[in-house]
């Protein structure tokens, strides 16, 4: 369906300012679940903003958080280059865990709250955004989660101290989530990915899982690891995900 993509809400996070939301959903009369996606450390870059037309063109509302609202101007994407991702990976361990767990928070309430959204919510993310679409899946009321080649969990070393509690918390998971991996990802090599998913068993989550034969960031639609064939591969499994979840009573 045809989607509206020009919407932009500066949501209030407690003690923490504002957080620039952008607002994908369809064009028409009706309300639709929403989906909190999380970026990749380079912000809201066209990439992002391509799939999440994409994935709000099949019936969602689908906000995008400044994932470093805090320290960038609202607006501020970060390049596809080496400043750009050093600036990325610098302000990844910068943030402390419970300021990305509050904007998680305040973007859910966002969208629950929203006009055209039923109330139903799920959360997705690549990369930093994969991680923090698990983290995000932690509260109470989020359906399902989509979790692309999410760094960081097995190390537990994102934010501020590069110490984190995710894996710990695995317990805590109630919503049906999806982990996709790159094989040949360096970020999070196979021993990584063995520990997640013991962790997942451990704690009897509700979970599927892929591994396929792609590098890290093999969704992003620009640059030499995009992988056409397995990205449609990969959203199939995520809206089917969607579907079963997002829209019962």
């Amino acid at each position: 369906m045809i989607i509206r993509s020009d919407e932009i809400q500066d949501v209030p996070v407690p003690g923490l300012g504002t957080m620039r939301v952008h607002l994908f959903r369809p064009a028409v009369e009706g309300r639709f679940p929403g989906v909190l996606f999380f970026s990749e450390i380079y912000q809201v870059t066209a990439p992002i903003r391509r799939l999440a037309a994409l994935v709000a063109g099949q019936g969602y509302v689908v906000g995008v958080p400044e994932v470093y609202h805090e320290y960038e101007p609202a607006g501020t994407v970060l390049a596809y280059d080496q400043p750009g991702t050093d600036r990325g990976n610098e302000l990844k361990f910068a943030k402390p865990v419970a300021a990305y767990d509050a904007d998680s928070k305040a973007g859910l309430a966002f969208l629950a709250a929203h006009p055209a959204c039923t109330g139903k919510l799920a959360t997705m993310g690549v990369c930093l955004g994969g991680h923090l679409a698990y983290r995000a899946a932690l509260n109470p009321g989020v359906s399902a989660a989509a979790c692309f080649y999410a760094t960081d969990i097995h190390s537990g070393t994102l934010g501020e101290g590069r110490s984190d509690n995710s894996l710990a918390r695995m317990d805590e998971l109630k919503a049906e989530t999806m982990f996709v991996w790159g094989r040949q990802d360096p970020h999070v090599p196979f021993v990584g990915r063995e520990a997640i998913r013991a962790r997942l068993e451990d704690v009897g989550a509700h979970y599927e899982w892929h591994e396929v034969n792609a590098q890290h960031a093999f969704l992003r639609d620009e640059g030499p690891r995009y992988d056409p064939a397995l990205f449609l591969q990969a959203v199939g499994w995520m809206l089917a995900l969607f579907g079963r979840t997002l829209h019962t009573a």
